[in-house]
């Protein structure tokens, strides 16, 4: 038999690199273990920060969890450092941006993938993305230069922490900087009125919006808004009429999915809400707290309360501020 000291000799030491990390974050990927592969690809990035692949697989799976946000920072990365050697970038960005609800975004950069590669791999749903936007767009300018759209993301991914969190006075100070910056970007002017509302500024907040929609009275998260500030305020005709309305319009976009779901639970049509609910896709929307905040609510007051504790169990287990929160239906009203 060898001695120990021969045998040792004949050992090759297995060292893991980025490759190796990055081969375990696809296999995750695939097997829809979405926070397993980022914590292998963040290991992968570790290796090698600047690797493009690592990035844009990172950023696919930061889409699949709904962080659209994080998704497209990675994404611009990789285009500010290696262009056109990753054009398919441009149609991952259009994708997070139609998802976001920033239309004019998405049609742009859907617009510059196929300027690019027409016959590109995603070609097809390049156009198709174009055709459905264009439908839908009603009020997003088309002139973003695309530094201001960074700017933009940074600032919108600030907000929406303090917006999930219900801290509407950071919310309220950041939104007015994004509007006072970015006067043509319409979302902020509604998350702005939100966090009015429930900053206990409510007549603000509705004159706000109802001027709003007299000048685009195309815009939906107007009427989301509104049936909201409606009801709580009691202004049952106001409520009743966009109620209706809302009751027949299903948004193609899951963010706008989202938050139809969301207002329906917060005007108490939680029947309603549960269907539009069961519409999403989970995997998308993951990294958003009132997902699990609201849906575990529609589950309560329809009278499912294990469902319902079962939902917000696992919200909490993906989000720590819901740890800190009181279960909705536990609080003296909705938010």
């Amino acid at each position: 038999m060898p001695k120990p000291n021969q045998s040792d000799k004949n050992v090759i030491p297995f060292i893991p690199d980025g490759e190796f990390y990055f081969t375990k974050g696809v296999e995750a990927y695939q097997k829809q273990k979405f926070e397993l592969s980022l914590k292998w690809f963040r290991k992968a990035l570790s290796e090698k920060p600047d690797h493009p692949l690592y990035q844009c697989q990172m950023s696919i799976v930061y889409t699949e969890i709904g962080s659209y946000h994080k998704a497209n920072q990675l994404l611009t990365r990789v285009l500010t450092a290696y262009g056109e050697e990753y054009i398919d970038c441009y149609y991952l960005i259009a994708n997070n941006y139609a998802h976001l609800g920033l239309l004019q975004d998405a049609i742009k950069y859907a617009e510059l993938y196929l300027d690019k590669d027409p016959e590109g791999d995603f070609a097809e749903e390049a156009i198709e993305l174009i055709t459905v936007l264009d439908f839908e767009e009603d009020e997003e300018d088309d002139d973003w230069a695309l530094d201001e759209e960074d700017e933009v993301l940074i600032y919108q991914e600030t907000v929406f922490y303090h917006l999930e969190r219900e801290e509407w006075q950071e919310a309220i100070a950041l939104l007015e900087e994004m509007i006072a910056l970015f006067p043509d970007f319409p979302q902020a002017r509604h998350e702005y009125h939100y966090a009015l509302f429930f900053a206990g500024e409510t007549v603000e907040a509705i004159d706000l919006e109802e001027k709003y929609v007299q000048d685009h009275p195309e815009t939906l998260n107007s009427y989301m808004n509104l049936a909201i500030f409606y009801y709580h305020t009691n202004k049952k005709a106001k409520f009743d009429q966009i109620v209706t309305m809302l009751q027949n319009i299903y948004p193609v976009h899951e963010q706008q999915k989202l938050r139809m779901a969301t207002t329906f639970t917060q005007i108490g049509f939680y029947e309603e809400a549960l269907l539009r609910f069961k519409l999403l896709h989970k995997s998308r929307l993951k990294g958003h707290p009132s997902y699990y905040r609201w849906f575990s609510t529609c589950y309560y007051f329809v009278g499912n309360e294990e469902k319902a504790e079962a939902i917000w169990l696992e919200g909490c287990k993906e989000h720590t501020i819901l740890t800190k929160q009181l279960r909705p239906w536990k609080r003296d009203k909705l938010i």
